[in-house]
């Protein structure tokens, strides 16, 4: 039997640049096999209006898991079901949707990842 000890890993979100499309930013820490991102949707942010010529896609492609830590985020998918995620809730989006800052206040998200940041492309 072999025994596995990983070591303690730390990272510091306020220390990394953000990264920008818009009214969306992000920071993004790597820990061993696990992206973490710090996820911004200012006052106005529309995935479909700020990240869709990065992406390329009509809708994000991508599966999200996250917690929402401050504002509300509006979520509609390809078939117009919709969801609003508020500070507190825990979000698991399936790829195929829009999203959205939903009010007058920023909505602000940390979500996890394995297998690195998949918002560079």
């Amino acid at each position: 039997m072999t025994d596995h000890n990983p070591a303690m890993q730390k990272a510091t979100l306020a220390a990394v640049e953000s990264d920008v499309h818009g009214l969306i930013s992000k920071r993004t820490a790597q820990l061993d096999g696990v992206a973490v991102t710090e996820v911004t949707f200012s006052v106005g942010a529309r995935w479909s209006h700020d990240l869709r010529p990065s992406a390329g896609t009509d809708l994000c492609e991508l599966p999200h898991v996250a917690l929402v830590v401050a504002g509300t985020l509006g979520v509609e998918m390809a078939d117009g079901s919709t969801e609003e995620f508020s500070a507190g809730d825990v979000m698991l989006l399936p790829p195929g949707h829009d999203a959205w800052a939903v009010g007058s206040t920023d909505c602000r998200f940390v979500e996890f990842s394995r297998g690195g940041d998949y918002y560079e492309r």
